[in-house]
């Protein structure tokens, strides 16, 4: 096997299309640079040839010279007469980015499309941890909310959160036929940044209870903030889902840029 067959399948050189309106040295371009970027090609893999790319991609080899050159260009790949072209980015992992829209939308959706038990609504002063993250003085209150939702009279989710900036606090009935995004907004506050952190817990005997399952159980934890047009957090939620029941799937598309 090639050097060139280790690094780009069949089909991603099957990729180019010469009607496309991006000229082809572009398209050639992009795909190796997203190649580097996502971690395929690490740094110091040697990159193959213009000739090899040619022969690749169907393309000539000015065309995979420009492609090579705007890597280069890039700080990507490094250039040496007689040794090739090495990947000199480093690659770093990093959070996963999608649009908020269609995010918000699909809570909102799932608020519409499951029952909701309110087990509490109150407005209290946080813990000092919670009171650190909303920036919130030692004296002040916050909305606190607990609520179990289920789907078909299975419960899936147990939902804490604080807010901070609500008008007022909402009621139970308002809560039971509302999703809490629509009350936000309906109250002045409108989030425009989100940031969510998925791990793995035990499940607590308040939440085994509420789940009808076994203190101890595995669950997933997923902690979100989110934040208003100055950076602020205004609201922290921490869910635990029974994974029995419910799943957490990302369908994210490649950013064409």
């Amino acid at each position: 096997m090639s050097s060139i067959d280790k690094l780009i399948s069949p089909r991603q050189r099957k990729a180019l299309d010469p009607d496309s309106h991006a000229p082809l040295y572009y398209q050639l371009y992009t795909l190796l640079r997203n190649l580097i970027l996502n971690g395929t090609l690490p740094t110091g893999t040697l990159m193959p040839t213009e000739q090899q790319l040619s022969e690749a991609f169907g393309v000539s080899r000015i065309t995979a010279k420009r492609a090579m050159d705007e890597l280069a260009g890039e700080k990507l790949v490094e250039r040496r007469r007689g040794k090739g072209s090495h990947v000199i980015f480093k690659y770093t992992p990093g959070p996963v980015k999608a649009p908020l829209v269609g995010m918000l939308q699909e809570i909102e959706s799932m608020a519409r499309q499951t029952e909701v038990r309110i087990l509490e609504v109150s407005e209290l002063q946080p813990p000092a941890e919670i009171r650190k993250e909303l920036e919130l003085a030692d004296d002040a209150t916050a909305v606190r909310m607990v609520r179990v939702r289920s789907r078909d009279g299975i419960p899936f989710g147990y939902y804490e959160s604080w807010t901070a900036g609500l008008k007022k606090k909402p009621t139970v009935k308002k809560l039971e036929s509302t999703p809490r995004l629509e009350i936000f907004r309906e109250q002045g506050l409108i989030i425009t940044h989100v940031k969510q952190t998925l791990s793995a817990i035990s499940a607590p005997d308040d939440i085994a209870e509420a789940f009808g399952i076994k203190p101890g159980t595995p669950l997933l934890s997923m902690v979100r903030r989110s934040y208003d047009s100055d950076e602020k957090l205004r609201d922290y939620l921490h869910v635990r889902y029974d994974p029995e029941h419910f799943q957490y799937q990302m369908d994210l598309t490649i950013d064409d840029a």
